[in-house]
């Protein structure tokens, strides 16, 4: 059943590293080609950070450019979430870092890990407390550094990573516009399959852990493409039937921006027009929590989404979680 929304997006903002790295780079650096990665990927160039940037620095440059689209200061807003898993520091989070950095003096703000899953989680939980906490406008950042993790030597994971922020302003919902629904699901049982180990109390920075390279990310290539597809199309097909809409109603699906193939397949599922898929993973890689939030401003800002359009959102990441939205602008 369809319920009127009490959340939406006012504004978009996104940032990324100046540096390219395109294949031909990375063909200088790995035993690797421009047409291997192409065709298992769908990427020919990424953003990269330089060494050394915090991942406040992009969260704070996408947050300003989406208060400013949303016309708002920094002041007026109540609540900052930011979906990570390459944060700053291990604490303070990164949120207090950009509640500061954007003049955000009266607002809660603290972290959500779920890897490429973030950003969806973290508007849900975002849209919750809005609901229930008496916040009014709410900032919701999906970012990544993940070249600071990416081990450089292996070719099947150092070509997929990018690095990059998105940001969106929440408040409340005018007419029939909004947040319509979200879906969000795990399972830890194949948390094994995509993960960086070092770091963390079970493997503490030590000179141990970085002689081991457990401070990068490992990952079972074949095996995640085979959850991803099964668990977005379910997640998809779940939000659907909890807002009572079709696949085609929708106006334009945004898929997490992890690999071609991917997209490709789940669009292949649900029969979806090339028309009515968003990709940008060519020029960004999969820059994990930041991908859908970057494209959300992408769509809006070249007018390939306009208001009153209905978008759906689906994603997938390490957990495994997985997330689907449906959102009218």
């Amino acid at each position: 059943m369809r319920s009127q929304p009490q959340v939406m997006i006012l504004g978009t903002g996104r940032a990324v590293p100046e540096r390219i790295l395109s294949n031909a780079d990375l063909e200088k650096m790995v035993d690797t080609s421009d047409q291997w990665i192409v065709e298992r990927t769908g990427i020919r160039e990424r953003r990269v950070a330089k060494p050394g940037t915090p991942l406040s620095e992009l969260a704070s440059a996408a947050a300003r450019a989406a208060l400013e689209d949303a016309g708002l200061r920094g002041d007026q807003i109540d609540l900052v979430v930011v979906g990570t898993v390459t944060g700053d520091m291990k604490f303070p989070s990164t949120a207090c870092i950009v509640q500061e950095q954007i003049g955000a003096k009266r607002a809660a703000a603290f972290d959500l890990s779920a890897a490429c899953s973030g950003f969806l989680y973290s508007l849900q939980v975002a849209s919750g407390l809005m609901a229930v906490g008496g916040y009014r406008h709410a900032l919701v950042i999906g970012g990544e550094v993940l070249t600071s993790m990416v081990d450089w030597s292996d070719r099947d994971t150092c070509v997929l990573f990018g690095d990059g922020a998105g940001a969106v302003v929440l408040g409340p919902s005018r007419e029939d516009r909004g947040l319509l629904g979200l879906h969000l699901g795990s399972d830890g049982a194949h948390s094994r399959l995509l993960y960086n180990a070092g770091g963390g109390s079970l493997f503490p920075p030590s000179a141990a852990s970085v002689e081991g390279n457990l401070h990068v990310i490992r990952m079972e290539g074949r095996e995640v493409f085979r959850h991803a597809v099964s668990a977005m199309v379910e997640a998809l097909q779940d939000v659907l039937r909890q807002t009572g809409f079709s696949l085609q109603d929708l106006d334009l699906l945004i898929p997490h921006q992890a690999n071609l193939r991917i997209i490709e397949a789940v669009a292949k599922r649900f029969g979806v027009a090339p028309e009515r898929l968003f990709v940008n993973v060519d020029r960004y890689g999969n820059t994990s929590a930041a991908s859908i939030p970057i494209a959300l401003d992408e769509v809006r800002k070249s007018g390939r989404a306009k208001s009153g359009d209905l978008l759906g959102l689906v994603t997938f990441g390490a957990g495994f979680t997985w997330a689907a939205g449906i959102v009218k602008l």
